[in-house]
């Protein structure tokens, strides 16, 4: 993985922290990251307004200007998930023959199974601006793509 796509794919974790918060969208169906491009795909069952829209970019910045600390860490499955219940899980599912789950958590914000690698701190991302997101009213699904910022 390429330091930009490091960046980006940490970003992915801070973009759903936002979109949690501003739409309470909780599971993510799919993420794609390429270079400095991003898409987080999330159950959603309506279009967002601008405003949601304004509002998500803002906060997924403000996480990153913080300089919130990125942690990494690994626990044995029963332990993560009696720790921290399924919010750890999107709807990708985890193979059950994987017993150590690697974990990511940005304290307060999102926390996450990854096996990919990420930044040490969000002011390592720099800043992400949302594209046109596509609403998939048949699937019940939000594409929210992003770029980071130069």
């Amino acid at each position: 993985m390429s330091v930009e796509e490091l960046k980006t794919h940490s970003a992915v974790h801070v973009l759903k922290g936002a979109v949690q918060e501003v739409l309470g969208a909780k599971w993510t169906s799919s993420v794609h990251v390429s270079g400095g491009h991003g898409r987080l795909t999330v159950k959603f069952d309506r279009e967002p307004a601008p405003e949601e829209l304004s509002k998500i970019e803002r906060r997924a910045n403000d996480k990153i200007s913080e300089g919130a600390e990125v942690l990494e860490f690994e626990m044995e499955r029963p332990e993560a998930e009696g720790h921290f219940g399924d919010a750890i899980y999107d709807l990708f599912p985890v193979p059950p023959e994987v017993t150590l789950l690697k974990i990511v958590r940005i304290p307060e914000w999102n926390i996450n199974c990854c096996n990919e690698r990420h930044v040490d701190n969000t002011l390592q991302i720099g800043a992400i601006r949302l594209g046109k997101p596509r609403f998939r009213r048949s699937k019940g699904e939000l594409e929210l793509e992003f770029d980071l910022a130069e």
